[in-house]
């Protein structure tokens, strides 16, 4: 019995795990990953036959919607009874009614509306209403055709037996009238026996009293009555109340319309006013 127990105790590592670094039973070893199958490499060349009669049918199909659509567009545009002329209104008139410009501009009731010549409309009013300066002709969607037009105004009046042609500051003799309109100066032309009457004829002296019209200040105009012409540097105006302006020549024309309308203002009882040399403008009568 005790030798037993001394050949047990002799053998002590029997029942022990063993010891690090041992001579234990080794790990198995580890398996391997399979590797990765590579991805498919992408072709940048041309679709093959099969994508080419795929896509072959849906580009017919595009095409022929697209052509519907312009035909249909087309036809509403053109041959539909949608989009035509039904009204045409005209605004802007001062002298004239808006019934003659829309006469004038026979515009064609009825036509589709995106087909009419807005351009020959536009000539066609200004060439039977020269009183017309402009006019703009616009679509008013979807029956409509609208008139913008610009009267010319009169800053001279000539004296034609019982009628007074109207000018304007362009020198355009527009229209032939009964009656004087207010605030409009007439002009008295007498200069036959100017010395420079070979020189200024008529023509270029009636270019300078519209000049000279034009371009007096709107408290001044509607005071004028009268612009008389004896020469080219002899222009007279007459007022209102008896009164008299010596203007010169139609040089410095917008200086002389500042200085009379300061004249006015400082010596509203003066009979005789001078600016015809606008630096040192002079009264008198008062």
């Amino acid at each position: 019995m005790a030798g037993a127990t001394t050949a047990q105790r002799g053998n002590p590592g029997s029942d022990r795990p063993a010891r690090k670094g041992g001579t234990g039973s080794p790990k198995p070893p580890r398996t391997p990953k399979p590797p990765k199958a590579p991805k498919p490499e992408k072709r940048s060349g041309p679709p093959g036959p099969g994508a080419r009669l795929r896509r072959g049918p849906v580009l017919l199909a595009a095409l022929a919607a697209t052509l519907l659509l312009a035909g249909g567009g087309t036809w509403v545009l053109y041959g539909s009874s949608w989009l035509r002329v039904e009204k045409v209104t005209a605004g802007g008139t001062e002298v004239l009614t808006p019934e003659q410009v829309v006469a004038a501009a026979a515009v064609p009731v009825g036509a589709p509306l995106v087909g009419v010549d807005t351009d020959e409309i536009a000539d066609r009013v200004r060439g039977r209403l020269p009183r017309i300066d402009s006019v703009d002709v616009v679509r008013a969607w979807p029956h409509g055709i609208g008139l913008k037009v610009t009267e010319r105004k009169p800053v001279l009046l000539i004296k034609k037996d019982a009628n007074f042609v109207e000018v304007d500051a362009s020198g355009v003799r527009f229209d032939t009238v009964p009656k004087a309109p207010a605030g409009v100066p007439v002009l008295e032309l007498n200069a036959g026996g100017s010395p420079s009457a070979r020189r200024f004829d008529e023509e270029r002296l009636l270019h300078e009293a519209v000049l000279i019209a034009g371009a007096l200040p709107a408290p001044v105009s509607k005071q004028t009555v009268q612009v008389k012409v004896g020469s080219y540097d002899s222009v007279v105006l007459e007022l209102t109340g008896g009164r008299s302006v010596t203007w010169g020549s139609g040089e410095q024309s917008e200086a002389k319309g500042r200085a009379l309308t300061a004249l006015l203002k400082a010596a509203p009882k003066a009979g005789h006013f001078d600016v015809s040399v606008p630096t040192a403008p002079a009264v008198s009568g008062s």
